[in-house]
């Protein structure tokens, strides 16, 4: 799967633009400043329904426009054809087609253009809140089961209605335990799919880092949000004082955690920026290995300023693993010199100079 032709209007400092792009790597250019990283951000737009710089969406859309526009042609492995567009207004108005047709809702967007982003934000996977290591786990889960956005959304509601209750003081124990009931049913499939996931992930994963790294000790494993030892519904029993006196349920996959650690330490506290950035290229590379392999569907990748926290050999280490994902890839860098190398001869390679918001194809190789 790859995007062959991306439309842009309405976007930050860029200027409307058609690009016809490489089914396998894309490099865009320039100077900071120059509009790069909202090529991505465009991208992400189409695919998430969202920016990835701003979770306000005034600015991202250019000034004196009411609004902005993307628009691709997706071209399938099997040889069909997608058409996707997006836009989205200064009142948050959101419109979505699909193949002509208006989409019901974002996950739509999400199932059709999985996306994987790679920025200096990336960094919060390892340093940031739990909630940064659920949203990475429940995106490779989300692609690999189908039946784990109903349970999620069943997880939502119950939470939602049982931490009301808590908060407004409603003491009738069958409202409370059918809420319960309900939460711990959809907590243990959610459990379970993000286990089988987890089981799936490590070993793709701790191949993918020996490719790039060498980190002996470094290990990957799973917190599922409650104690391994006890039922969930005991643990909400045993804790109901205190979840109405906090006003939120304490325990569950809400609170679950994707932990990286070097022997007994977390591992953000021990490695440099640059075998941060190896672990969780290895991290998001491996999901979309397992995504290609559940759906025979590559991942569009999106690395903005691959370059930056890396040497020349972890550089080249790091473009032959996603040329050897034989999938689609958006680059920022600012000198092209330093992406010029380290793709196979046979890999079609297109360059792309962004300069004042203006993106020119300079080039294409293989």
């Amino acid at each position: 799967m790859a995007i062959s032709q991306l439309q842009i209007t309405g976007i930050r400092n860029l200027l409307p633009v058609t690009l016809i792009t490489s089914p396998r790597i894309n490099i865009l250019y320039g100077d900071n400043g120059s509009g790069k990283t909202s090529v991505l951000e465009a991208i992400h737009l189409l695919a998430m329904a969202r920016s990835f710089r701003s979770t306000r969406l005034q600015p991202m859309i250019q000034y004196e426009q009411s609004s902005c526009t993307v628009f691709a042609q997706i071209n399938h492995n099997d040889g069909s054809q997608s058409n996707l567009g997006i836009s989205r207004d200064r009142q948050s108005e959101l419109r979505i087609r699909i193949d002509g047709q208006n989409a019901r809702s974002a996950a739509q967007l999400a199932q059709l253009l999985p996306l994987q982003l790679i920025n200096p934000d990336s960094f919060r996977l390892l340093e940031g809140a739990p909630k940064i290591r659920r949203q990475f786990l429940d995106w490779g889960v989300f692609h690999v089961e189908h039946q784990f956005i109903s349970a999620w959304q069943r997880l939502q509601t119950s939470l939602r209605q049982r931490n009301s209750c808590l908060r407004h003081g409603i003491m009738d124990k069958s409202i409370i335990a059918a809420w319960d009931h309900e939460l711990c049913l959809a907590s243990n499939e959610i459990d379970q799919l993000r286990r089988a996931y987890i089981v799936k992930l490590k070993p793709v994963f701790e191949e993918t880092l020996a490719k790039l790294l060498d980190l002996p000790g470094l290990t990957l494993s799973y917190f599922r949000g409650w104690d391994k030892t006890n039922d969930l519904q005991e643990v909400l029993n045993k804790n109901i004082d205190r979840d109405r006196t906090l006003g939120y349920t304490q325990a569950g996959p809400q609170r679950a955690d994707l932990r990286v650690r070097i022997d007994k330490n977390n591992a953000v506290d021990i490695l440099s920026r640059g075998q941060q950035k190896l672990v969780i290229c290895a991290l998001r590379i491996a999901q979309g290995y397992l995504l290609s392999q559940a759906r025979r569907n590559e991942c569009i990748y999106l690395v903005d300023d691959l370059p930056s926290e890396l040497d020349e050999q972890h550089r080249l280490a790091l473009c032959q693993l996603l040329d050897d994902l034989e999938c689609q890839v958006f680059i920022t860098c600012v000198d092209k010199q330093l992406m010029s190398s380290g793709w196979r001869t046979d890999t079609p390679v297109s360059l792309f100079h962004v300069e004042q918001g203006q993106i020119t194809p300079s080039g294409v190789t293989a």
